[in-house]
């Protein structure tokens, strides 16, 4: 069972640009990703799906830098770039996070595959986005290939294709779902890198935590941003973008 994280990539958002290349302590947001990718020991490879549009050769550049794969693809028909990214690379089960969340938690990471490999035989779909506990920034999905694929041939709205996994966690399509929940509930945080706001926060914990922790936990997180209510009132009325 090959286990593939796929991390999608690209210059072009729109409300903050070129925002995984941000520099927060001396690393590249998609440096800081994958050097926490790299500790989770049940992931077999980590590729960067990025898209065929030029100005995302950079995004190619950081990939070879930082000596994982990459996959090019579809700018707005994610679902298909995850799929052929997969089928490249032999996955059995797929890991979908994405590049702006560069406080992600590795052992939640290696929690959630030893889950989902435990109970492989019955479920297709396991995210700790479906009853959210974690914060904005934590967000893992992890499927079996096969489910990728029926979702691939099947999903046809452009929210499914843009979004990869709608299709997937859509009740009505039948696959087996795990909801993955922390024992306490942090929603109410948001750790992801979207506007120049997120960037505030994110670089308010890196300076924070980072020389002195080098990987900080979920908890590490939570009690800094506890202490410093002023750090979490910069980007909390940032509202996430809609899947349509």
């Amino acid at each position: 069972m090959k286990v593939v994280c796929i991390v999608q990539a690209r210059v072009g958002s729109t409300r903050l640009p070129g925002k995984v290349l941000k520099e927060i302590c001396g690393k590249t947001v998609l440096e800081h990703d994958v050097n926490r990718l790299k500790l989770v020991p049940n992931i077999d490879e980590i590729v960067i799906a990025t898209t065929v549009e030029s100005q995302d050769d950079r995004i190619l550049y950081e990939a070879n830098r930082l000596g994982v794969k990459y996959f090019r693809g579809s700018e707005n028909d994610v679902l298909s770039r995850y799929y052929f990214a997969a089928k490249e690379n032999n996955a059995d089960i797929v890991i979908r996070v994405t590049s702006d969340c560069p406080c992600l938690d590795y052992k939640i990471l290696k929690d959630m595959i030893d889950m989902y490999l435990d109970k492989s035989n019955d479920i297709d779909y396991i995210s700790n986005t479906i009853d959210r506990t974690y914060p904005r920034g934590y967000d893992v999905e992890i499927f079996s290939f096969d489910a990728l694929e029926k979702v691939y041939n099947n999903a046809k709205k452009d929210y499914e294709r843009e979004h990869v996994t709608p299709y997937l966690y859509d009740l009505n399509n039948k696959f087996r779902i795990l909801s993955y929940k922390n024992s306490k509930d942090y929603s109410k945080y948001r750790v992801t890198l979207d506007t120049e706001e997120d960037l505030q926060v994110i670089k308010a914990i890196y300076e924070a935590l980072f020389e002195e922790n080098g990987y900080f936990l979920l908890e590490d997180v939570v009690n800094f941003l506890n202490k410093n209510p002023q750090i979490v009132s910069i980007n909390e009325n940032i509202e996430q973008k809609k899947l349509y």
